[in-house]
């Protein structure tokens, strides 16, 4: 990964709310590189991915509704472990 795309995931997982974006950055990784070598099946991924969503779901604003937030902390995990970092810099 380059430098440009690291500082657009770097702040796509801050976006999120991802408190640590070494590790999470490293996973999401390992996680596509496991799928991609056909060691990890999509639904492991997902799973690790609903595991991620559930986390960040309990940790929510409070001003947040829990619904409306899961949905869109899911729409961006699922935009993340498809490799889209969100607006180029």
């Amino acid at each position: 990964m380059g430098q440009k795309e690291q500082e657009r995931l770097h702040r796509a997982m801050g976006y999120l709310g991802l408190r640590a974006p070494a590790t999470a950055a490293g996973l999401l990784q390992l996680t596509a590189e496991l799928v991609k070598a056909g060691v990890l099946e999509r639904e492991a991924a997902d799973r690790v991915k609903d595991a991620m969503a559930c986390d960040l779901v309990m940790s929510r604003p409070r001003t947040a509704w829990k619904d409306e937030f899961e949905v869109s902390v899911r729409r961006e995990l699922d935009r993340l472990f498809e490799g889209d970092l969100g607006p180029k810099a």
